[in-house]
């Protein structure tokens, strides 16, 4: 029996998220709920504002809050009862906006039924919110204008589209230049059987559509994105004998990642960069990612792609930048002389949270061929 079909896959999609489940509890694993990973005061803030209704039908496998949100426009893929969308909402002010596309309706009724709820909560004079549903996959066909949003987000979503690349095509189509995809989503230590891929139980539960974690970095390869950088990685638990059965010795994590349309005129070499403190909820030091941390007025080495992407993003204003000396120039990948290692991996950041000190890449296993 061969794997389900996109239009099938959808289908499945749509009555499992529409009619199967109507409360966290009726999950059989842990994949489509939020991370323990404490928020910022202003996220839970604003979470506090969000109508009950939303949040109870609310699932994503992590908290989808990039920095430096200010007057942003803000794309949700798969943004299904509006939940982070209504969050985000506060967070880019009355002069940013928020769409949120999903493709089941009764979701989309959900989100769209407490707009002016939130509007007023929040103290707007007009929305700055909108919810559209259609596929995340052809973002043309519900009228989304290429270079139109600075930021798309998604959580715990395209392991649900079957075609990935178009998924992450189209968002790159739509983001300006300089722009950012932040997301969180499932990703497997491997390539999925095709026992996992046909399981319909597994495709709602965010698992049968995860993607080979490697292949994500092939795939924003292809469509033009700057190298993934890993921000988060959570373990995901199965807690079901039967689907435990059917996966077999493959295993899954959560993480987010975050992607860059860099502009190749920033393109200029590895830099040192200084970090002004200016990013509300993150004066003192910004955690960009896995491998960068940047505090307050200390002078960090990058690399060229780090380089580049702070360069060309929303972010250029935060960062003094400028290019190394000659003798710190090194070949394009993930490591550098004189730099640490970078971890590229999310099962490998799991062991690093799980046993903390000095880690390495032992036998090129973290990352994809160019990384360590």
């Amino acid at each position: 029996m061969a794997a389900p079909c996109g239009e099938q896959i959808h289908r499945q999609v749509q009555d499992y998220y529409g009619k199967e489940l109507q409360k966290l509890e009726d999950l059989k694993t842990n994949a489509c709920v939020t991370s323990s990973r404490p928020p910022l005061k202003v996220v839970r803030d604003a979470l506090e504002r969000v109508h009950e209704e939303v949040v109870a039908r609310y699932y994503g496998c992590g908290l989808v809050v990039p920095e430096c949100l200010a007057s942003c426009r803000i794309l949700d893929l798969g943004s299904g009862s509006g939940r982070d969308c209504y969050l985000l909402s506060q967070l880019v002010g009355e002069q940013g906006h928020v769409t949120g596309i999903d493709m089941t309706e009764s979701q989309v009724e959900v989100a769209k039924k407490h707009i002016a709820y939130h509007m007023d909560k929040f103290g707007y004079q007009k929305p700055n919110v909108e919810f559209l549903q259609g596929y995340m996959e052809k973002l043309g066909d519900i009228g989304l204008a290429d270079e139109s949003y600075d930021i798309v987000i998604s959580n715990c979503v395209i392991n649900l589209a079957p075609d990935k690349r178009a998924v992450l095509r189209e968002a790159y189509r739509v983001l300006k230049p300089g722009g950012e995809m932040y997301f969180s989503d499932v990703y497997a230590s491997q390539h999925l059987s095709e026992a996992v891929q046909k399981h319909r139980v597994l495709w709602g539960e965010c698992l049968a559509g995860a993607l080979y974690w490697r292949d994500l970095y092939n795939i924003a390869e292809e469509v033009g994105f700057s190298p993934p950088c890993l921000v988060t990685a959570s373990p995901i638990t199965i807690s079901n004998k039967e689907l435990e059965s059917v996966i077999g010795n493959c295993r899954f994590v959560s993480a987010t990642f975050r992607l860059f349309k860099v502009l190749e005129s920033s393109r200029a070499g590895p830099g040192q960069v200084i970090y002004n403190g200016g990013i509300v909820g993150h004066e003192q030091e910004l955690v960009f990612d896995a491998n960068f941390t940047f505090k307050e007025g200390e002078v960090v080495d990058v690399d060229a792609e780090m380089a580049a992407i702070l360069r060309s993003s929303r972010f250029a204003e935060e960062f003094l930048i400028r290019a190394s000396g000659a003798n710190t120039a090194a070949p394009q990948g993930c490591c550098r002389k004189g730099m640490k290692e970078k971890i590229c991996n999310p099962f490998q950041l799991l062991e690093r949270l799980a046993a903390p000190g000095p880690a390495s890449c032992p036998g090129g296993t973290c990352g994809p061929p160019g990384c360590c």
